[in-house]
């Protein structure tokens, strides 16, 4: 007799949705990657927000109650105009904008044509190129308060660099910071030398982004150097050289650092006292914490106005 045989049993078609919870787990897995990704973006994001707000926006909303209030025996009350009114009357208002407009001028002749000039040499050379950027842009590396320490040594009128330099070439020596007539001019030379290596990387990336096709052009045209950069280099780099300039002139008219250091803020005759340099005196010298914060409010109007009108002028001249 023989025994029985088991019949392998056909697997019946599965049951409706099956396939229901993986493709739940699925989309379940899916949404906490979406979740955890979002959460972790908006986190650093809200981080970024809260500092930038704490730092930047909480100072500057600060800084306008504080120009129309006055602080007295540890009371704050509403002063009105009255701040402003003050420093609209003090005469080392006036020559502080007198000083600045100065620096800021000077500053443009050397401090915006020298990069582009330099940038324009470099752009030329075929080797060694990379360290040559490095010699550029070392200033920038150093600390600022060393560096001006640095250019106050060149100028020391008996042992310093520039007057031996002028010894050596049979001129007279010059009281370079200790002179009203050159105390600002030699602020705007170390200001120069500090902050010139970033603007000029950014000027000679621009030329190397220029086609060699349209120099070619000019030059079966018969231009000359001059020309070429006249008619090919400055029209291609016209946004850059636009938002630099717009740049420097913000950063000069805010400029600090290197009078106060070299000059002790003030300089001869009060040469050397920038806007900036008031602020500075009417809150840490003369505890006029709303005059400072009024004056402060005056130079943030006067920049903004500024900015507003050259981008004005910026579009209609592109439209």
């Amino acid at each position: 007799m023989s025994a029985p045989t088991l019949s392998a049993s056909k697997p019946g078609p599965a049951p409706r949705g099956h396939h229901r919870p993986a493709g739940r787990n699925a989309a379940r897995e899916e949404f906490a990657r979406a979740l955890r990704r979002n959460l972790s973006a908006h986190g650093f994001l809200i981080g970024a927000v809260l500092c930038f707000s704490f730092f930047s926006w909480y100072p500057m909303v600060r800084e306008f109650f504080l120009a129309f209030q006055k602080t007295e025996d540890g009371r704050t009350t509403w002063a009105g105009w009255s701040n402003l009114s003050y420093v609209f009357n003090d005469p080392a208002f006036w020559q502080a904008w007198r000083n600045t407009l100065l620096f800021t001028v000077l500053a443009l002749v050397l401090g915006f044509a020298v990069p582009f000039v330099i940038a324009v040499v470099l752009n030329e050379f075929r080797h060694a190129q990379g360290y040559l950027r490095l010699l550029v842009y070392l200033p920038v590396m150093l600390p600022p308060v060393a560096s001006v320490l640095l250019f106050k040594y060149f100028y020391d009128p008996g042992y310093g660099l520039f007057n031996r330099i002028f010894e050596f070439l049979h001129l007279p020596a010059q009281q370079w910071l200790q002179d009203p007539d050159t105390s600002m001019l030699s602020v705007v030379i170390a200001a120069t030398w500090m902050n010139m290596g970033g603007a000029t990387l950014i000027y000679l990336a621009a030329l190397q982004g220029i086609p060699g096709e349209l120099y070619e052009a000019a030059e079966l045209d018969g231009a000359g150097l001059l020309r070429k950069i006249w008619h090919v280099t400055i029209p291609q780099t016209r946004l850059i050289l636009s938002l630099l300039l717009l740049m420097q002139i913000i950063a000069t008219m805010q400029v600090f650092t290197e009078p106060f250091l070299l000059t002790n803020g003030a300089g001869p005759e009060g040469s050397t006292t920038t806007v900036v340099y008031l602020i500075y005196q009417y809150a840490f010298n003369f505890n006029n914490y709303g005059s400072a914060a009024a004056l402060g409010l005056v130079l943030l109007v006067v920049l903004a106005g500024f900015s507003a009108a050259y981008v004005r002028l910026s579009r209609s001249s592109e439209d």
